[in-house]
């Protein structure tokens, strides 16, 4: 059975986006395992969450909701590799290939928030 979230393409791109960010914690110092690298974790995965709980809903309302929840995590993730950047412990070729894919998802939830505005 495959449940209708996962023919999004926002969730898959979100998806891969977490999987991403798991990769690239694993550069962070041990320091940072309970600090950053776990705000990390929960924001990215609280990006495709978001959109597959927003898709169970029964109104656009809802789902745009949880969209908007989506996008939050997004930026903070955003934030948080900036953060990284800044810190050292992910170089600007890191950070650049993180900005592509947010910038990515963020036109895949921004699309599918338009689509249900519209309904």
């Amino acid at each position: 059975m495959i449940y209708s979230f996962e023919k999004l393409k926002a969730w898959q791109e979100a998806r891969n986006l977490a999987k991403d960010i798991y990769m690239l914690i694993n550069k962070f110092p041990k320091v940072e395992q309970f600090a950053l690298c776990d705000q990390m974790r929960r924001a990215a995965i609280s990006i495709p969450s978001n959109i597959a709980e927003g898709n169970a809903r029964t109104s656009s309302k809802e789902r745009i909701h949880f969209l908007e929840f989506a996008y939050g995590s997004l930026m903070e993730i955003y934030c948080q590799s900036i953060l990284a950047n800044d810190l050292g412990y992910i170089d600007n070729c890191d950070l650049d290939y993180i900005k592509e894919k947010i910038q990515n998802v963020s036109k895949l939830i921004s699309g599918l928030k338009t689509s249900l505005e519209k309904r």
